[in-house]
């Protein structure tokens, strides 16, 4: 099993990510993943221990010119993964974690397969099997796997078929990726809560906005704090 600092040995076009190019793309995937939003170029010289903004900027600039990333000027957030360059990462490491679970004591995951509708998530009947991960991989600690279905958020690298890491929750801040209940169905979205009513947004623009009015049946069941992908061990 690898992280997604190994990127360095696979193709993404025509070009190859030098191990420090695929450590701030998987910087830059992990915060748009936890926190809605690419991170700045002073947090990621912060994060990897560059004297300044600007040795950020150069690498993120040669992440441009691969294909990998699109740098937007006029905004210190202005960094979009491309979703094609994504595509063909996520082709060529069916064996690999997405994102750069970081570092190393022992935590027992269970595996949510399909949810019968009305029943806990946690029920007995949905688990699939357990395993388990050294508990700092984490930023913060996950209670379960979700089995991802479908393709709405492939937006932010999110496919069929990954294994959702998990925290319980019962709140959420806007922008924040959930796993939510809508009546019998569980669903993985972007959470945008207004004055009026909750929106789960879509990372594809294949799939409209879920819009859920004050009285009809809606639960939050968790935050996405991590994301796995590839073959696993009990």
């Amino acid at each position: 099993m690898r992280t997604f600092n190994d990127l360095s040995n696979s193709p993404v076009g025509k070009s190859k990510l030098t191990a420090r190019q695929a450590e701030i793309l998987a910087l830059i995937q992990k915060a748009i993943v936890l926190t809605g939003a690419p991170p700045t170029r002073a947090e990621i010289a912060a994060e990897l221990g560059f004297r300044s903004p600007n040795a950020a900027e150069e690498h993120l600039k040669a992440l441009a010119k691969k294909g990998v990333i699109e740098l937007v000027s006029g905004t210190s957030r202005g960094i979009r993964l491309r979703t094609d360059a994504l595509q063909s990462l996520n082709d060529s490491r069916a064996d690999s974690y997405l994102l750069p679970l970081q570092r190393a004591g022992q935590v027992s995951l269970p595996l949510v397969g399909r949810v019968a509708a009305g029943s806990p998530i946690l029920a007995q009947e949905h688990i699939e099997q357990t395993f388990h991960f050294e508990s700092s991989l984490f930023d913060q600690k996950p209670d379960y796997l979700l089995k991802v279905r479908g393709m709405s958020m492939r937006g932010v690298g999110i496919m069929d078929g990954d294994l959702l890491a998990v925290k319980q929750a019962r709140e959420a801040k806007n922008g924040q990726i959930v796993v939510a209940r809508l009546g019998d169905e569980v669903t993985v979205k972007r959470f945008h809560r207004s004055s009026s009513h909750i929106e789960l947004l879509s990372e594809n623009p294949d799939f409209q906005p879920i819009v859920v009015q004050p009285g009809e049946p809606f639960e939050l069941e968790g935050l996405a704090v991590g994301l796995i992908r590839g073959k696993l061990s009990m």
